[in-house]
């Protein structure tokens, strides 16, 4: 098992800039990618970025030049710097932890741009 508990997200303006953290804990051994996922209302749960374990990044293209995810050297948290940001990327936020059977999610943080 692995638990995921997320910090940061929160009001800020268009233009704005906030940073999203998740630490993984348990049997972080088994994680292979850590990543980013969030959920609009009314839409379905769509990718932001993930980073795998040889520190290979994919993003969303809505998100690219304006998100960079990081990982620390243990593996075991990742980091959202998100600059720029639009009212279009509202929504909440939920971290991943994949292994080569499961996906584990975190409970959400709530992110809400203004304009």
């Amino acid at each position: 098992q692995v638990q995921l508990e997320e910090s940061g997200g929160g009001l800020v303006q268009a233009g704005g800039s906030l940073r999203l953290s998740c630490a993984a804990s348990g049997s972080t051994f088994r994680i292979r990618a850590m990543g980013w996922y969030r959920q609009a209302p009314g839409k379905q749960r769509e990718l932001v970025a993930t980073c795998t374990d040889g520190g290979i990044t994919n993003y969303a293209d809505s998100v690219k030049g304006r998100f960079t995810i990081s990982r620390d050297k243990a593996g075991n948290t990742v980091s959202l710097q998100m600059i720029s940001l639009r009212p279009e990327d509202t929504a909440t936020y939920y971290c991943l932890a994949r292994t080569l059977f499961t996906d584990y999610w975190g409970q959400g943080t709530q992110v809400t741009v203004s304009s």
